[in-house]
């Protein structure tokens, strides 16, 4: 069964009501790219910048700490694996 983005992409923008997230047609695509992103701390300046073990424990802690149900908390948690397997 395959993930329904859109729903994920609403709910990874409730997580993060500031962040600036693409307006597309690729929900997919903006939400692989938004947790790339999040994964390699590109949001912060570099002189503060955390490793990418640091940034996956602490979107992991916000997605398990959100009141997202637990269905969307598990799609997001294990897109965040993917990337960060991607990345390292």
């Amino acid at each position: 069964m395959s993930p329904d983005y859109e729903k994920l992409l609403n709910e990874y923008r409730k997580l993060w009501n500031n962040r600036k997230l693409a307006e597309d047609h690729d929900a997919e695509m903006i939400l692989k790219e938004a947790i790339s992103r999040e994964l390699k701390d590109e949001n912060s300046h570099p002189r503060v910048r955390k490793t990418i073990y640091e940034k996956f424990y602490l979107a992991v802690k916000r997605i398990t700490q959100s009141d997202l149900d637990e269905i969307s908390k598990n799609a997001l948690i294990q897109m965040h694996i993917n990337e960060f397997e991607c990345l390292k």
